[in-house]
This record gives structure tokens, C-alpha cells and sequence, in this order.
């Protein structure tokens, strides 16, 4: 079952090769891995997102380098990237965040500029298409993840895809070790982790990417309800979609709350909502922000659009069994909150 399930999903982004792993992280590390980097290597990555993908890149051993955002997509930003650019930079690791294609036309031309590899992080993306192409198919190689909230949710496991021969062996040779490798002499040759997915997390992986358009369907019904809410909301705008983006499937519905909102209010909204029952979370921490990364000197105040944006963007409840009663009652709290915080309604 695991091999149909990485056949079905490497045809459905257009690649020739998938494999089938634990998670997203573990995916992500086993990429740099078969790349070679390690230790004295640097990869830049976006300091706003999931941070367990950065992670990646010190359990390689090697170091990353945080660079800044677009301030309206919330990907990482080509030309800010291109001026971290350094002798010991080996790849870039490039987010489709909450959903939204980054700007893979100029990447793949910073790569080759500086014959770099490109990872690209579809962790918080599937069924997203950019410039007639779906998410997945733009990096060297590509990690998905299928934990939750991902529209394939598995509960756990991840996949990555490369159309290269040679880095696909690497990746399998990688992903663990087989029964039939226990009087292997040359398996330690390099050690592979323990990080293949169950038969069972296969097999329902497999059901969902048949069923995905489906899936994508009932959650981009949802997203029009929450638009149509939203319209109560004075001066309130959709969620950002590039020119050459030609769809985005959100893995999270954001609302980006005014400057106006502090974090205190921002923290009473949640309060608000979780009264309610609704769970509400920021959508992220930035990495920089982060214990792990302030001890290598990293700190508040370097990336303004990452601190801007992060400060104030709300995620709410998104899945495809959202009925429209929850999107009303959940927007009227929101807008019900926001009101009596004092800050007045959402706004970018």
C-alpha cells in the first residue's frame, strides 16, 4: 500500500519519484541529507511559519539563516533571500505558506544564479497551483506533510518528491533500513533513520488523494462562507492572492487584525472566542523569536514584516465540515470581540 500511495501522489503533482515518510520534518531532514549538507553549511529559510521544518536544518547539522517575508503573501521574499546569500549557503528552503505559492519563478532563478539547491516546503500546502503547475512540483525536491490541519490528514506522515534518479535512491536508502539488510556489512555506511510511514497511514493516505478534489471542494465552500461573513467587518479585505498565483487552497483561514490591535487585544480576542468554544490561535511564533534560535543571536526587531504580520494574524477554525451556522456564529464573535476590546473592526 505504501508504494501506491507514493505512485498516486507522485502523479498527482507531476513527479517522477515520492517517498513515503514519518513527517514533515523528518522529510525535510532526509532531503538535506541526500543533498549532502551538513555541518559548515548554511540554508536560508523564512523566519515565519511551522517551526519544526526549520528544525530540519540543525538536526542536519548544518545552519540556518533567517531572511525576511513578502509582506502580503507571507512567503519568503526572493530578493531580501538573495542578499544572504553567502560562500557557505548550499540551498534555500522555500514555504508555501498557509496555502499560498511562493514566488518560484524568481527562486529557481536565484538558484541557478548561485547554483544552489531548492527545497520547497509544501507542509501547509496541497492542491495550490502556480503559473499552471500545483504546489509540489517547483522545488529540487518537495516535503508535504499530513498531520493536522493539512487538507490529507493522516494524523501523521509526510511524503517527499524529486524528479532526480539519484536523490530519490538516496532519500529510500535513507528513509530506514529493511529486514532483509540485518547481515548487511555496508548498511552503516551511512546510517538511515527509522522514518518510513505504517501500512495502515498508507492506506488511508491513499483513500484521501482519491478523494482530494472532493476534499478541496467542501473546504473552498467553507472559504466562501467565511468571505461572505467577513463583509460585516468595516474596511475588511480577502485574503491576498499574487497575479500569478491561479489558485490557493488555504490550510488555515487567517484574518490579519489592524495595527491598531495590540497584543493584548489580540490576546483577548482568542480569550473571547475560546469562551465560545471556538479555538483561535496567532498563527505563528516567529522562528527568530524562538528560545532555540535568541541562543545563536537571533532576536525581535530583525524582520519587521515577519514581527508585523505575526503579531496580529489570527487563524481560525477551517475544515470541510464547517457548516455555514458555525461561520456565522464564529465571525459574529470575532467582530463581537473586536468591538469590545476597543480596537473596533479587523482591518489589514
Amino acid at each position: 500500500m505504501g508504494e501506491h500511495f507514493e505512485q498516486r501522489f507522485a502523479q498527482s503533482v507531476g513527479r517522477r519519484h515520492a517517498g513515503a515518510v514519518a513527517s514533515g520534518t523528518l522529510g525535510t531532514w532526509l532531503a538535506l541529507r541526500a543533498l549532502g549538507i551538513g555541518p559548515g553549511d548554511e540554508v536560508i529559510a523564512s523566519a515565519y511559519g511551522w517551526h519544526q521544518v526549520a528544525h530540519a536544518i540543525g538536526l542536519a547539522g548544518a545552519t540556518v539563516v533567517f531572511s525576511d517575508i513578502n509582506y502580503w503573501s507571507g512567503c519568503l521574499d526572493p530578493v531580501r533571500a538573495a542578499t544572504r546569500v553567502t560562500p557557505a549557503t548550499k540551498a534555500i528552503l522555500v514555504g508555501n505558506v498557509n496555502g499560498h505559492p511562493a514566488a518560484w519563478q524568481a527562486f529557481a532563478a536565484l538558484a541557478t544564479a548561485h547554483g544552489l539547491a531548492l527545497i520547497e516546503d509544501s507542509t501547509e500546502a496541497i492542491g495550490s497551483r502556480y503559473q499552471g503547475r500545483p504546489v509540489g512540483s517547483f522545488g529540487t525536491l518537495s516535503v508535504f506533510d499530513f498531520s493536522q490541519p493539512s487538507a490529507l490528514c493522516c494524523g501523521e506522515g509526510g511524503m517527499v518528491v524529486t524528479d532526480d534518479d539519484a536523490l530519490a535512491a538516496e532519500l529510500r536508502y535513507g528513509r530506514a533500513r529493511s529486514i532483509a539488510d540485518r547481515r548487511s556489512v555496508s548498511i552503516g555506511s551511512r546510517v538511515p533513520l527509522q522514518a518510513s510511514i505504517s501500512e495502515p497511514t498508507a492506506a488511508l493516505g491513499a483513500a484521501q488523494l482519491a478523494r482530494m478534489p472532493e476534499i478541496l471542494a467542501r473546504r473552498k465552500a467553507v472559504e466562501a462562507r467565511y468571505l461572505a461573513e467577513m463583509q460585516s467587518f468595516e474596511g475588511i479585505k480577502p485574503p491576498y492572492v499574487a497575479p500569478d498565483v491561479d489558485e490557493v487552497h488555504w490550510m488555515l483561514y487567517l484574518v490579519h487584525l489592524g495595527k491598531r490591535f495590540t497584543a493584548s487585544a489580540c490576546a483577548q480576542i482568542i480569550d473571547d472566542l475560546g469562551t465560545e468554544c471556538i479555538e483561535s490561535v496567532l498563527y505563528c511564533q516567529p522562528l527568530h523569536q524562538q528560545f532555540h534560535y535568541q541562543s545563536m543571536g537571533w532576536q525581535r526587531g530583525q524582520f519587521p514584516l515577519v514581527e508585523r504580520i505575526a503579531d496580529r494574524a489570527l487563524a481560525l477554525p477551517f475544515h470541510a465540515r464547517l457548516a455555514a451556522d458555525h461561520v456565522k456564529f464564529i465571525v459574529k464573535t470575532l467582530k463581537d470581540s473586536s468591538v469590545n476590546v476597543g480596537a473596533g473592526a479587523a482591518i489589514y
